[in-house]
């Protein structure tokens, strides 16, 4: 074998430096891929197009400051309907086009069909808008990860708001689903610890279009107060009717996911004096969400962020902040950096529990009123981040990243 002369070996040398070069500048410029598999259609729909709102917001906002470390951001999106298998499915096919990194989804059901799959997938999920207990819970997995509020942190400004409350008799309405369920649940226990007594649980099926017979179930019972965990078109519905019927007008009537800004907008006047969490507000007075809301009105000619649009742009402000962080835009790495980590975001300096993967966030409780001569939730309680959230479980075991 010929031995390789001084020109020769100078000649290798200055191509493997090119061919890093170029692997490093490909590298840099790898696109980081959002997948968004959400409700486009459906009972849901409105809700999706939220969370499509805020994607394309943050993207939009972060490729013109010259992407996420050097990375441009896009993303697609997919329609699941709010059907945990269609959900598996779609997100499967974003994650074999790419579009490794999930989120957007709305549904519950959707969120725990999507979780078991996503180390087969070599993906990321990041929930913006699910809200069982369950995700963070039993069904908890290594790579899922919640920026917005569980069940259980809803439940924990509901006591000390359902304490200072006369009604004794209370009536439950949700949808029959992992979110309305354990909503009704973590209501039931706060009521209980109050020596207030639930005398009617009703849990009627997404898309339910006629709520005549669960109106008069909930008249029947001698309720005096309703605790609602309905949604979207659901919550519409649910809330014309039992106005007809003069429920609202009879019946203290609370709940979550029922006093956002688009449920709000949808209901009118029949939403006036409703009480229930805000998870999110454009009105909240800290200086990130002021300079977000004045973004946004910018780019969506005059309109708010909505509680939905506020929790997703959360999420991808921890996405983003992670790549960063991670210096890499693949799943598992972005992952790791996730895990513990604190992020800064419209709703301030936050972290996730290591235990569980969950989010530690403040959170408000409010009713709809007249503001600014718009009628919009107005929030009137607000529980630091400590206070808003309880210990873990205990039920999440999470494998090592």
């Amino acid at each position: 074998m010929t031995k390789p002369t001084p020109l020769k070996l100078r000649a290798l040398g200055a191509a493997s430096a090119l061919a890093l070069a170029f692997s490093g500048a490909a590298h840099a410029q790898e696109t980081l891929k959002i997948g968004v598999p959400t409700a486009m259609s459906g009972t849901y729909a409105d809700l999706g197009n939220q969370a499509k709102r805020a994607v394309e917001f943050a993207i939009a906002e972060a490729n013109a400051k010259g992407g996420v470390a050097g990375h441009k951001v896009e993303a697609k999106i997919l329609d699941t309907e709010a059907k945990p298998d269609l959900a598996r499915k779609q997100s499967e096919r974003l994650a074999l086009e790419g579009y490794k990194v999930l989120t957007g989804v709305i549904a519950s059901g959707e969120a725990l069909a999507i979780a078991p799959m996503l180390d087969r997938w070599d993906a990321l999920y990041v929930a913006t808008v699910t809200k069982s207990d369950k995700i963070t819970g039993d069904a908890c997995v290594r790579r899922a990860f919640r920026v917005n509020h569980q069940d259980a942190q809803d439940a924990a400004v509901v006591k000390p708001w359902l304490g200072g409350r006369k009604e004794q008799k209370w009536a439950i309405i949700g949808m029959d689903g992992a979110w309305g369920r354990g909503s009704g649940a973590g209501f039931k226990e706060a009521a209980t610890s109050h020596g207030k007594t639930v005398v009617a649980e009703l849990y009627p099926p997404l898309g339910a279009t006629d709520y005549a017979a669960y109106i008069q179930q909930i008249k029947a019972s001698g309720a005096e107060g309703l605790w609602v965990a309905l949604a979207g078109r659901d919550a519409v519905s649910f809330a014309t009717q039992a106005h007809q019927f003069g429920l609202l007008a009879n019946v203290f009537t609370a709940g979550v996911s029922f006093v956002t800004d688009n449920t709000v907008q949808a209901m009118g006047e029949t939403s006036k004096g409703i009480n229930g969490i805000i998870n999110y507000s454009s009105t909240l007075d800290t200086p990130a969400n002021k300079s977000f809301a004045a973004a946004w009105a910018k780019h969506y000619n005059g309109d708010q962020p909505s509680n939905f649009e506020g929790e997703t742009y959360i999420g991808m402000q921890v996405i983003f902040q992670a790549v960063e962080k991670a210096k890499s835009v693949k799943p598992l790495d972005i992952a790791r950096a996730m895990s513990g980590g604190r992020f800064d975001t419209i709703l301030g300096n936050v972290a996730f529990r290591p235990e569980d993967n969950q989010l530690i966030l403040p959170n408000y409780f409010g009713h709809v009123a007249e503001a600014d001569g718009k009628l919009r939730p107005v929030v009137t309680m607000s529980f630091p981040a400590d206070q808003a959230t309880p210990a873990p479980s205990g039920a999440c075991k999470l494998a090592k990243l």
